[in-house]
Protein backbone atom coordinates (compact mmCIF):
# COMPACT_ATOMS: atom_id res chain seq x y z
CA UNK A 1 0.00 0.00 0.00
CA UNK A 2 1.33 3.63 -1.07
CA UNK A 3 2.79 4.79 2.09
CA UNK A 4 1.01 8.27 2.01
CA UNK A 5 -2.18 6.13 2.28
CA UNK A 6 -1.02 4.10 5.00
CA UNK A 7 -0.68 7.40 6.98
CA UNK A 8 -3.62 8.86 6.21
CA UNK A 9 -5.25 5.99 7.27
CA UNK A 10 -3.25 5.91 10.37
CA UNK A 11 -3.93 9.64 11.13
CA UNK A 12 -8.11 9.16 10.64
CA UNK A 13 -7.98 5.89 12.61
CA UNK A 14 -6.54 7.96 15.22
CA UNK A 15 -8.49 10.44 15.15
CA UNK A 16 -11.60 8.09 15.07
CA UNK A 17 -10.28 6.61 18.65
CA UNK A 18 -10.13 10.04 19.61
CA UNK A 19 -13.50 11.31 19.17
CA UNK A 20 -14.71 7.85 20.52
CA UNK A 21 -12.62 7.92 23.49
CA UNK A 22 -13.99 11.81 23.87
CA UNK A 23 -17.59 10.44 23.73
CA UNK A 24 -17.10 7.27 26.33
CA UNK A 25 -15.31 10.05 28.67
CA UNK A 26 -17.92 12.72 28.59
CA UNK A 27 -20.49 9.38 29.04
CA UNK A 28 -19.62 8.62 32.80
CA UNK A 29 -22.46 9.92 34.47
CA UNK A 30 -20.84 11.97 37.38
CA UNK A 31 -19.52 13.92 33.99
CA UNK A 32 -22.95 14.37 32.57
CA UNK A 33 -24.10 14.94 36.09
CA UNK A 34 -21.77 17.85 35.81
CA UNK A 35 -23.57 19.19 32.89
CA UNK A 36 -26.94 18.80 33.73
CA UNK A 37 -25.85 20.69 36.65
CA UNK A 38 -24.79 23.77 34.76
CA UNK A 39 -27.25 23.58 32.05
CA UNK A 40 -30.61 22.38 33.33
CA UNK A 41 -32.52 24.82 35.78
CA UNK A 42 -34.43 21.87 38.03
CA UNK A 43 -31.16 20.60 39.05
CA UNK A 44 -28.84 24.01 38.97
CA UNK A 45 -27.04 24.32 42.73
CA UNK A 46 -27.60 20.84 43.13
CA UNK A 47 -24.03 18.53 44.09
CA UNK A 48 -23.77 16.32 40.95
CA UNK A 49 -23.00 13.18 42.51
CA UNK A 50 -26.87 13.96 44.31
CA UNK A 51 -27.79 14.50 39.84
CA UNK A 52 -26.37 10.58 38.79
CA UNK A 53 -29.58 9.04 40.20
CA UNK A 54 -31.92 11.07 37.75
CA UNK A 55 -29.96 9.52 35.10
CA UNK A 56 -31.61 6.75 33.70
CA UNK A 57 -30.34 3.89 32.47
CA UNK A 58 -26.89 3.77 30.74
CA UNK A 59 -26.48 6.30 28.39
CA UNK A 60 -26.52 5.54 24.24
CA UNK A 61 -22.96 6.34 22.77
CA UNK A 62 -23.01 6.63 18.99
CA UNK A 63 -25.90 4.05 18.66
CA UNK A 64 -29.33 5.73 17.92
CA UNK A 65 -29.29 7.05 14.48
CA UNK A 66 -30.07 10.57 14.08
CA UNK A 67 -31.78 10.15 10.81
CA UNK A 68 -35.61 9.97 9.92
CA UNK A 69 -37.25 6.70 10.28
CA UNK A 70 -34.06 5.30 11.89
CA UNK A 71 -33.87 6.53 15.51
CA UNK A 72 -37.11 4.37 16.48
CA UNK A 73 -36.98 0.17 15.99
CA UNK A 74 -40.11 -1.60 16.90
CA UNK A 75 -39.70 -4.09 19.81
CA UNK A 76 -41.40 -7.64 21.28
CA UNK A 77 -41.31 -6.96 24.89
CA UNK A 78 -43.77 -9.68 27.23
CA UNK A 79 -45.54 -10.38 24.41
CA UNK A 80 -46.61 -6.93 22.96
CA UNK A 81 -44.93 -4.70 20.65
CA UNK A 82 -43.15 -1.88 21.77
CA UNK A 83 -41.21 1.00 19.90
CA UNK A 84 -37.86 2.47 21.39
CA UNK A 85 -35.00 3.49 20.48
CA UNK A 86 -33.21 2.19 17.68
CA UNK A 87 -29.80 0.16 18.87
CA UNK A 88 -29.83 -2.61 17.68
CA UNK A 89 -29.62 -2.49 14.20
CA UNK A 90 -26.12 -1.29 13.56
CA UNK A 91 -25.33 -3.31 10.91
CA UNK A 92 -28.64 -2.53 9.07
CA UNK A 93 -28.14 1.18 9.51
CA UNK A 94 -24.12 1.14 8.92
CA UNK A 95 -23.43 5.09 7.89
CA UNK A 96 -26.05 6.72 9.53
CA UNK A 97 -25.26 9.68 11.44
CA UNK A 98 -25.89 9.17 15.45
CA UNK A 99 -26.32 11.00 18.40
CA UNK A 100 -23.15 11.44 20.14
CA UNK A 101 -24.46 10.88 23.22
CA UNK A 102 -28.51 10.75 23.98
CA UNK A 103 -29.96 9.13 27.50
CA UNK A 104 -33.08 10.01 29.66
CA UNK A 105 -33.33 12.10 32.66
CA UNK A 106 -36.04 11.88 35.26
CA UNK A 107 -37.09 15.25 37.05
CA UNK A 108 -37.48 15.52 40.65
CA UNK A 109 -40.57 15.28 40.85
CA UNK A 110 -40.13 11.68 40.02
CA UNK A 111 -42.78 11.45 37.19
CA UNK A 112 -41.80 14.10 34.19
CA UNK A 113 -38.26 12.75 31.89
CA UNK A 114 -36.39 14.93 29.77
CA UNK A 115 -34.44 13.68 26.48
CA UNK A 116 -30.72 14.86 26.43
CA UNK A 117 -28.24 14.92 23.71
CA UNK A 118 -24.26 15.60 23.76
CA UNK A 119 -22.07 16.32 20.47
CA UNK A 120 -18.63 16.99 21.17
CA UNK A 121 -17.01 18.99 18.18
CA UNK A 122 -13.22 19.22 18.18
CA UNK A 123 -13.78 23.07 16.87
CA UNK A 124 -16.83 25.22 15.26
CA UNK A 125 -17.61 23.41 12.11
CA UNK A 126 -16.81 25.51 8.73
CA UNK A 127 -18.73 23.74 6.64
CA UNK A 128 -22.59 24.45 8.10
CA UNK A 129 -23.62 26.62 10.96
CA UNK A 130 -23.11 24.84 14.20
CA UNK A 131 -27.22 26.37 15.25
CA UNK A 132 -28.52 25.12 11.75
CA UNK A 133 -27.77 21.32 12.93
CA UNK A 134 -28.37 21.53 16.30
CA UNK A 135 -32.17 23.01 15.56
CA UNK A 136 -31.88 19.64 13.60
CA UNK A 137 -31.62 17.25 16.47
CA UNK A 138 -33.97 19.00 18.39
CA UNK A 139 -36.68 18.50 16.08
CA UNK A 140 -35.52 14.90 15.62
CA UNK A 141 -35.59 14.31 19.26
CA UNK A 142 -39.04 15.60 19.00
CA UNK A 143 -40.58 14.56 16.18
CA UNK A 144 -39.00 10.69 16.87
CA UNK A 145 -41.70 10.91 19.83
CA UNK A 146 -44.48 10.32 18.17
CA UNK A 147 -45.56 6.24 18.63
CA UNK A 148 -42.65 6.35 21.33
CA UNK A 149 -43.53 8.53 24.01
CA UNK A 150 -46.85 9.73 22.72
CA UNK A 151 -49.54 8.28 20.38
CA UNK A 152 -52.11 9.67 17.84
CA UNK A 153 -52.66 13.63 18.81
CA UNK A 154 -51.48 13.67 22.77
CA UNK A 155 -48.99 16.19 21.89
CA UNK A 156 -49.06 17.05 25.56
CA UNK A 157 -47.25 14.10 26.44
CA UNK A 158 -44.08 15.17 24.48
CA UNK A 159 -40.57 15.24 26.60
CA UNK A 160 -38.67 18.22 26.76
CA UNK A 161 -35.00 17.50 25.18
CA UNK A 162 -31.94 19.01 25.32
CA UNK A 163 -29.05 19.34 22.84
CA UNK A 164 -25.82 20.54 24.50
CA UNK A 165 -23.27 21.35 21.80
CA UNK A 166 -19.62 21.10 23.17
CA UNK A 167 -17.28 22.71 20.86
CA UNK A 168 -13.10 22.47 21.52
CA UNK A 169 -10.50 25.15 20.21
CA UNK A 170 -12.60 27.96 20.36
CA UNK A 171 -11.27 31.64 21.02
CA UNK A 172 -12.91 32.09 24.04
CA UNK A 173 -14.89 30.17 26.99
CA UNK A 174 -18.70 30.57 26.59
CA UNK A 175 -22.47 29.26 26.75
CA UNK A 176 -25.32 30.17 24.37
CA UNK A 177 -28.83 28.78 25.62
CA UNK A 178 -31.34 28.99 22.80
CA UNK A 179 -34.74 27.99 23.28
CA UNK A 180 -38.56 28.99 22.02
CA UNK A 181 -40.30 32.61 23.27
CA UNK A 182 -43.74 34.02 23.09
CA UNK A 183 -44.13 37.41 22.03
CA UNK A 184 -47.45 39.26 22.00
CA UNK A 185 -47.63 41.11 18.31
CA UNK A 186 -51.32 42.14 18.35
CA UNK A 187 -53.23 41.99 21.82
CA UNK A 188 -52.14 40.39 25.00
CA UNK A 189 -53.62 36.65 24.90
CA UNK A 190 -51.04 33.87 25.61
CA UNK A 191 -51.38 30.70 23.46
CA UNK A 192 -51.03 27.90 26.22
CA UNK A 193 -48.51 25.48 25.57
CA UNK A 194 -44.82 23.87 26.46
CA UNK A 195 -42.10 26.33 24.87
CA UNK A 196 -39.88 25.07 26.80
CA UNK A 197 -39.94 21.61 25.11
CA UNK A 198 -36.96 22.22 22.44
CA UNK A 199 -33.86 23.49 24.32
CA UNK A 200 -30.18 24.21 22.70
CA UNK A 201 -26.85 25.14 24.36
CA UNK A 202 -23.68 25.74 23.05
CA UNK A 203 -20.28 25.42 24.99
CA UNK A 204 -17.36 26.73 23.41
CA UNK A 205 -14.20 25.65 25.13
CA UNK A 206 -10.74 28.06 24.52
CA UNK A 207 -7.43 26.37 24.16
CA UNK A 208 -6.50 27.01 27.39
CA UNK A 209 -7.96 26.21 30.64
CA UNK A 210 -10.09 29.18 32.28
CA UNK A 211 -8.75 30.18 36.26
CA UNK A 212 -10.97 28.46 38.82
CA UNK A 213 -13.87 30.95 39.21
CA UNK A 214 -17.37 29.55 39.63
CA UNK A 215 -18.71 30.81 36.46
CA UNK A 216 -16.19 28.99 34.21
CA UNK A 217 -16.37 25.25 36.69
CA UNK A 218 -17.89 23.41 33.90
CA UNK A 219 -15.16 24.79 30.82
CA UNK A 220 -12.55 23.68 33.52
CA UNK A 221 -13.65 20.33 34.06
CA UNK A 222 -14.45 19.64 30.19
CA UNK A 223 -11.33 21.61 28.83
CA UNK A 224 -8.81 19.29 31.69
CA UNK A 225 -10.75 16.03 29.95
CA UNK A 226 -10.42 17.13 26.35
CA UNK A 227 -7.28 18.81 26.39
CA UNK A 228 -4.58 17.59 24.42
CA UNK A 229 -2.17 19.85 25.85
CA UNK A 230 -2.34 18.25 29.72
CA UNK A 231 -0.58 14.74 30.67
CA UNK A 232 -2.60 12.59 32.79
CA UNK A 233 -1.46 13.53 36.12
CA UNK A 234 -2.64 17.32 35.36
CA UNK A 235 -5.89 15.96 34.44
CA UNK A 236 -6.04 13.30 37.28
CA UNK A 237 -5.61 16.15 39.31
CA UNK A 238 -7.92 18.40 38.44
CA UNK A 239 -10.95 16.11 37.66
CA UNK A 240 -10.11 14.46 41.37
CA UNK A 241 -9.31 17.41 43.68
CA UNK A 242 -10.52 20.43 42.51
CA UNK A 243 -14.16 18.44 41.26
CA UNK A 244 -14.09 15.56 43.31
CA UNK A 245 -14.70 12.62 40.84
CA UNK A 246 -14.25 9.30 41.63
CA UNK A 247 -10.99 8.13 39.73
CA UNK A 248 -12.45 5.16 39.35
CA UNK A 249 -10.75 2.39 36.88
CA UNK A 250 -13.25 3.04 33.78
CA UNK A 251 -12.79 6.57 34.04
CA UNK A 252 -8.43 6.32 34.77
CA UNK A 253 -8.44 3.99 31.24
CA UNK A 254 -10.08 6.57 29.14
CA UNK A 255 -7.96 9.55 29.93
CA UNK A 256 -4.97 7.95 29.70
CA UNK A 257 -6.31 6.08 26.60
CA UNK A 258 -7.39 10.13 25.42
CA UNK A 259 -3.72 11.28 26.08
CA UNK A 260 -2.00 8.25 24.30
CA UNK A 261 -4.18 8.94 20.95
CA UNK A 262 -3.43 13.16 21.08
CA UNK A 263 0.08 12.08 21.76
CA UNK A 264 0.18 9.79 18.57
CA UNK A 265 -1.91 12.12 16.83
CA UNK A 266 0.53 15.00 17.26
CA UNK A 267 3.57 12.71 16.34
CA UNK A 268 1.82 11.75 13.06
CA UNK A 269 1.83 15.19 12.32
CA UNK A 270 5.10 16.48 13.46
CA UNK A 271 6.45 13.27 10.87
CA UNK A 272 4.21 13.88 8.11
CA UNK A 273 5.59 17.70 8.43
CA UNK A 274 9.36 17.28 8.62
CA UNK A 275 9.75 14.63 5.90
CA UNK A 276 11.07 15.12 2.92
CA UNK A 277 13.51 17.77 4.28
CA UNK A 278 10.56 19.87 5.48
CA UNK A 279 11.66 21.52 9.19
CA UNK A 280 9.35 23.27 11.26
CA UNK A 281 11.97 25.06 13.21
CA UNK A 282 12.83 26.84 9.89
CA UNK A 283 10.27 29.97 8.61
CA UNK A 284 10.95 29.36 5.01
CA UNK A 285 8.94 25.47 5.98
CA UNK A 286 6.44 26.68 8.06
CA UNK A 287 3.89 27.32 5.11
CA UNK A 288 4.44 24.64 3.24
CA UNK A 289 4.38 22.32 6.20
CA UNK A 290 0.90 23.73 7.24
CA UNK A 291 -0.39 23.52 3.36
CA UNK A 292 0.97 19.92 3.61
CA UNK A 293 -0.64 18.95 7.19
CA UNK A 294 -4.25 20.48 6.21
CA UNK A 295 -4.10 18.12 2.49
CA UNK A 296 -4.15 15.58 4.65
CA UNK A 297 -7.15 16.39 6.79
CA UNK A 298 -5.49 18.61 10.13
CA UNK A 299 -8.36 21.23 11.26
CA UNK A 300 -6.31 24.59 11.82
CA UNK A 301 -6.89 24.25 15.55
CA UNK A 302 -4.75 20.83 15.21
CA UNK A 303 -2.27 22.73 13.03
CA UNK A 304 -1.78 25.71 15.51
CA UNK A 305 -1.35 23.44 18.47
CA UNK A 306 1.33 21.32 17.34
CA UNK A 307 3.48 24.51 15.41
CA UNK A 308 2.42 26.79 18.45
CA UNK A 309 0.72 29.11 16.19
CA UNK A 310 -3.08 31.07 16.29
CA UNK A 311 -5.67 29.10 14.55
CA UNK A 312 -5.82 32.62 12.63
CA UNK A 313 -2.34 32.81 11.57
CA UNK A 314 -2.92 29.04 10.00
CA UNK A 315 -6.23 29.74 8.53
CA UNK A 316 -4.68 32.71 6.81
CA UNK A 317 -1.43 30.68 5.61
CA UNK A 318 -3.99 28.03 4.33
CA UNK A 319 -6.93 30.37 2.41
CA UNK A 320 -3.46 32.41 1.28
CA UNK A 321 -2.08 29.36 -0.67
Amino acid sequence: MDKDIKKSISATDKDAQYDEKAKNLLGHKIILAHILVKTIDEFKGMNPKDVVQYIEGEPYISTVPVDAGSTNVEKEQDGEKVIGLNTENSELNEGLVRFDIIFYVRMKDGLSQVIVNIEAQKAEPSAYDIINRAVFYVSRMISSQKGREFVNSNYNDIKRVYSIWICMNMSQNCMNYIHFTQESVVGTYQWKGDIDLANIVLIGLAENLPEKEERYELHRLLGALLSAKLNVDEKFDIIGNEFDIPLESDIRKDVNDMCNLSQGIKEQAYVEGTENGIAIGKQEGIAETIIKMSRKGYEAEQISDILDMTAEEVREIIENE
